[in-house]
């Protein structure tokens, strides 16, 4: 099946155009901290990691694993090897966590390797890497139990390279047991001569249960797929029972080998259309637009030729067909506007609206060619619009004169991926793109599990809201279902320059951010609030506020590991573990 456009359909139902705010809340969260035996295994790049998707994949790894079937359940690995789980069902009672499996220690295996990395599979399957190039498919057991059984391995291989744990998935057909997983490798390109000289490879592995019936149990691989792109995708799942899999990543990924066998596939046009450069650039006031046009070096007035009436306009050289001609989106005066050669090799036309005010969405009439650039005057002026939407001033008022978030924190905040940034569904069988999303203008925020039956849900930027999607590969014809939003988050999170992670409550009651050190932002829904409360700028009552409370540990330590169930947010560093209590349910 050919790769089809598809856009993300938002329900509307879900948004809310009257949120106002978040006010900051003083309300204390109450903290509990786990000091560890044995510091977390924490890798840093080395010198030979020095791209950006190092950063991205290895960098900003989450050390912390969630157990999307055991409610308040977390995972990480020490330096010694030890998976160790911590399940809480008293905050103020908690243990030490639990050893469940130990990494077989081998030094000197691998000089280059990863951080090791852990996937829950199922309810009593897991997939772990020792980032050594070994990956381990265990049997678990019932984990949320509180028996804490020892983890049993029944699938171990050597795989040559180190890779990290994307996702991995476990599903029964036909009476034969399924693993699915996915893994992340970082190589070399020795043909490549020009950018990083690395490329990302994505290898999807299908281990399947080949015993009989009434045999002891043994696992081995039956089939895989290797993917190659140009960047770490910010999102990578493998469809619950294995048809499929989906990817958003800024570079297009495309299949290059299955079973070791090369894949013949024509280029890869439907994910990535060569991006074109504008033939002109716009900009516009209320009172005019100015556009400058590419033009030939040593272009002489006689050459060009200038045709302008109220609706019309016609731009072009001599003896060439014309460069930007056809209907203007609304009138303009003639004898106001002029033109005039710059430097030689382009064409400044000034054009005077007919009517003041109004701004234009487009030139001319259906012209894509252009490129329309918003002056400083007109970012300012949406940044100052937007500056009310949060405060980290302990008493945030949008009532006084100064805004009440720092204006030096929102250079970028309107700053979006490239365009290429899109999320395709692959089919298993064909493995081609069956649903593409250009996901330009939109920025990726956060993966997170809401349904462990389900494929993880994606968060992503619309406008200044921050929309969640689940996605439905059952459903071709909807296949991302938008089922929540965090007002205004899309916007306040990028105003925080040191955030390294961000997540939410699986019932989306809250969203929180977390810097590289000790801060830690937790967003809040609109609840209904006691006490009468008036907007005096619209002169009515409010009656649900949205608050933001701000967090500090007590550590010096840099946050590995960021993880939040509906009531509790879990806090990794290489010697603590942190656990607050956010909700009381």
């Amino acid at each position: 099946m050919a790769a089809s456009n598809y856009s993300l359909k938002v329900n509307r139902d879900l948004l809310d155009p009257k949120f106002e705010s978040y006010r900051l809340s003083l309300d204390p969260i109450p903290t509990y901290n786990v000091e560890l035996d044995a510091a977390v295994e924490e890798v840093k790049l080395k010198d030979t990691q020095y791209t950006l998707e190092h950063m991205r994949a290895f960098g900003m790894y989450n050390y912390l694993h969630l157990d999307p079937w055991y409610e308040d359940s977390v995972l990480f690995v020490d330096c010694k090897g030890r998976v160790l789980n911590l399940t809480v069902t008293l905050d103020s009672a908690l243990g030490k966590p639990k050893e469940v499996y130990r990494i077989s220690e081998e030094p000197g295996l691998c000089e280059d390797h990863l951080c090791s990395s852990l996937s829950l599979t199922s309810s009593t399957w897991a997939a772990l890497s020792d980032g050594r190039g070994h990956l381990y498919l265990l049997r678990t057991g019932k984990r949320g139990d509180g028996s804490h059984v020892k983890w049993e391995p029944l699938f171990v291989e050597d795989t040559g390279e180190p890779f990290t744990i994307l996702h991995s998935v476990s599903h029964v057909q036909a009476g034969v047991h399924t693993v699915e997983v996915l893994l992340l490798r970082i190589q070399k390109d020795s043909q490549e001569a020009t950018g990083s000289g690395y490329y990302v490879s994505l290898e999807w592995i299908t281990v399947s249960s080949t015993a009989a019936h009434g045999q002891e149990k043994k696992y081995e691989v039956s089939k895989r797929r290797l993917l190659r792109g140009k960047s770490v995708p910010h999102y990578a799942a493998v469809e619950p029972q294995g048809k499929g899999l989906m990817v958003a990543s800024e570079k297009p990924f495309v299949f290059t080998h299955v079973d070791g066998r090369p894949v013949e596939l024509p280029e890869p046009q439907a994910m990535e259309a060569d991006k074109i450069e504008p033939i002109y650039f716009w900009q516009q006031t209320a009172e005019d637009i100015t556009v400058c046009l590419r033009m030939p070096k040593g272009l002489t007035k006689e050459e060009v030729q200038f045709r302008l009436s109220s609706d019309d306009v016609s731009i072009g050289v001599r003896g060439f067909p014309p460069l930007l001609e056809g209907q203007l989106f609304a009138s303009v005066d003639p004898e106001a506007s002029a033109w005039v050669i710059k430097n030689e090799k382009s064409l400044e036309v000034i054009l005077q609206k007919r009517s003041e005010g109004p701004m234009w969405p487009e030139l001319v009439m259906g012209d894509r060619r252009g490129e329309f650039v918003m002056s400083d005057e007109q970012a300012a002026l949406i940044h100052e619009r937007l500056t009310h939407l949060t405060s980290e001033d302990m008493n945030g008022n949008p009532d006084r004169d100064k805004p009440p978030c720092n204006s030096q924190e929102l250079e970028d905040c309107d700053g979006y991926p490239e365009d290429s940034f899109t999320l395709a569904h692959f089919d298993e069988i064909s493995l081609k793109p069956t649903q593409v999303v250009n996901l330009g203008g939109h920025q990726y925020l956060f993966t997170v599990d809401v349904d462990p039956s389900e494929m993880p849900c994606l968060c992503i930027r619309h406008d200044v809201d921050a929309l969640v999607w689940q996605p439905r590969p059952s459903q071709p014809g909807d296949m991302w279902e938008h089922i929540a939003t965090f007002n205004a988050l899309g916007y306040v999170q990028a105003s925080k320059r040191d955030k390294k992670f961000a997540t939410c409550a699986p019932d989306f009651s809250y969203a929180s951010l977390c810097e590289c050190f000790r801060r830690t932002f937790i967003y809040r829904q609109p609840s209904p609030v006691e006490t009468v409360l008036f907007n005096r700028k619209q002169g009515r009552q409010v009656g649900q506020v949205a608050k933001q409370q701000v967090a500090s540990l007590d550590s010096d330590k840099a946050i590995l590991g960021f993880r939040a169930t509906n009531e509790r947010l879990f806090i990794l560093t290489s010697t603590n573990l942190f656990v607050l209590k956010v909700n009381n349910n």
